[in-house]
């Protein structure tokens, strides 16, 4: 049977994310080389690909660490030399003086991503020809662009994308059989900052792999100075965030963690040998992630030492809907017209139900939703995306539906419909991605009688 004391942490710990309104997807907590708990949150499921975000920077610096202990680049190397083909001809000394330590505390010569998504074709190159904005070495900015360098600095050195490198040289060795990708530059070259996809278990025995000094498939001293802090964060809003920087991964207040968007997360604590892997969409929250470590190191961390069960405790749970009042709600409302120019680009909008029809920008959509709990469905306006849609009453008069892709690119909007009647005001906020657009600001539209 499970022990108590693990059953009572866990449970403590799904409340108050339940609480808080955090959008999990599922979490996997290990002490010891012993798994204690395990949770999917429904749809999700295990051995399911999941979008890794910027937990991609990490498993491309593995990729650099080995390649550096094989003697095939030094961490003090400047990156210029592995890429003369890309520098201009007068290129800035900053530049020049680039080491590849540097890109991987963040502490690039730029104030942002050089690259520009949606637009350059290849994401390696506008790193050797963009405009340096201070020396490099010296302070932090968070970087994508310098991941993305040196993902392609793993195909140049081995003649392999980053994802087979690891396949190769990692996964493969440690039993990760899940199915995993990784999304590419326009080029044809992986993401090295964004793009990884695999499942929280194969994630997980990759964090464990670390904890436990690497299994010489990683070396053990590169683990070592790649969790340790390597530059300061001061500047950074979220608290979690403050602790510093290592190689390609954060510092905690127990540790250091894989950080990637919306909640993916690897919280590893030394000090009691102890993992907690998470994946998440909380993206519609700017303190989603920050709730996660808050809710593990006050419920789960404290007791640690003095959990040890036969079984783990494992959760059968279902992605969070919304608040509903049965007794709210009306069958059917509109048609609305908007104005030819809104904030939405809503042309028309009905309800029938439990879906919101309409017309906007991009043409004709369907919107189906589950009322308090979410449905599995398709994206509006995305033949074939799923999507997971939940609506609420709040009142006679509002309704909430809320909406997260739940593909290869996690994002969503929270919407308010307010029907006063002869007209509808919605009013809409996202999570950025080309998914999203068009459901971002606040329209009025109008029954056709009260516009004429």
């Amino acid at each position: 049977m499970p022990c108590s004391s693990a059953e009572k942490a866990i449970g403590k710990f799904v409340d108050r994310l339940q609480k808080e309104d955090v959008n999990m997807h599922g979490f996997l907590l290990s002490c010891r080389g012993r798994e204690l708990a395990k949770a999917y949150y429904a749809p999700f499921r295990e051995g399911q690909p999941h979008r890794m975000y910027s937990v991609s920077k990490t498993m491309t610096g593995l990729a650099i660490g080995i390649l550096a202990e094989e003697g095939r680049l030094r961490l003090d190397q400047p990156i210029a030399d592995f890429y003369a083909d890309c520098l201009p001809e007068h290129a800035d000394g900053r530049l020049r003086r680039q080491k590849i330590s540097d890109m991987l505390r963040m502490a690039t010569c730029y104030q942002s991503t050089a690259y520009r998504e949606g637009i350059d074709e290849d994401w390696t190159k506008p790193f050797f020809t963009g405009s340096p904005t201070h020396e490099p070495g010296t302070v932090f900015h968070y970087d994508t662009g310098a991941s993305q360098v040196l993902a392609n600095l793993v195909r140049r050195l081995s003649g392999q994308e980053v994802i087979d490198f690891l396949n190769e040289r990692l996964f493969a060795p440690l039993g990760c059989e899940d199915e995993r990708y990784w999304l590419r530059d326009p080029s044809g070259c992986c993401q090295g900052g964004t793009g990884l996809c695999m499942s929280l278990r194969d994630l997980h025995k990759t964090a464990l792999c670390l904890l436990d000094g690497g299994h010489g498939l990683v070396p053990e001293r590169y683990i070592k100075e790649m969790t340790a802090k390597h530059i300061d964060t001061l500047q950074r809003t979220a608290p979690e965030e403050q602790f510093g920087y290592g190689w390609q991964c954060w510092r905690t207040r127990a540790g250091w963690s894989m950080y990637g968007l919306g909640g993916q997360l690897v919280i590893v604590c030394p000090d009691k040998q102890a993992a907690l892997s998470t994946i998440a969409d909380t993206r519609l929250d700017p303190e989603g992630v920050q709730r996660i470590y808050d809710a593990f190191f006050e419920t789960v961390y404290p007791p640690l030492d003095g959990m040890a069960c036969d079984e783990p405790v494992e959760l059968r749970l279902k992605v969070q809907g919304l608040p509903d009042d049965p007794k709210c709600g009306f069958a059917a409302a509109g048609v609305y017209h908007f104005a030819p120019e809104n904030q939405l680009g809503l042309k028309t909008l009905e309800l029938e139900g439990n879906t919101l029809i309409g017309e906007n920008q991009k043409g004709p959509f369907r919107m189906a939703f589950g009322r308090g709990d979410a449905l599995l469905t398709e994206w509006p306006g995305w033949p074939g995306e799923p999507a997971l849609i939940a609506g609420g009453w709040v009142n006679g008069r509002l309704l909430r539906v809320r909406a997260f892709a739940v593909g290869d690119a996690p994002c969503g909007f929270d919407m308010l419909l307010y029907f006063g009647g002869d007209h509808l005001t919605v009013q809409s906020r996202r999570s950025w991605d080309p998914r999203t657009e068009g459901f971002d600001g606040v329209a009025t539209g109008w029954e056709r009688d009260a516009l004429q």
